[in-house]
């Protein structure tokens, strides 16, 4: 369990660096709004821009998707495995 824990926290980790480093980049006008991160990107005209967003939004669901992969869905199927597989052999 602590491999995908550590392996989880890793990705949750990168994910949530490069959201924030993008997203900081690119969508968040000034310092001093209220609501950063999260804004519709402003003035992007360069593919080297459109990549930046791309990116950033990748980052954002490898950060959400990585970590409920590993601390959720892959523990989840080992118990529903383990589960199935002591009814097979009481069943037998």
């Amino acid at each position: 369990m602590a491999d995908e824990f550590i392996k989880g926290f890793a990705l949750f980790t990168l994910g949530g660096l490069g959201w924030l480093t993008f997203g900081g980049w690119y969508r968040t006008p000034s310092y001093y709004d209220v609501v950063q991160l999260v804004n519709p990107a402003e003035g992007v005209n360069t593919a080297y821009g459109e990549i930046g967003l791309v990116v950033g939004d990748a980052s954002f669901w490898l950060m959400i998707l990585g970590a409920l992969t590993f601390w959720v869905f892959i523990p989840v199927s080992r118990q529903l495995r383990d589960m199935l597989g002591d009814e097979a052999e009481a069943a037998n």
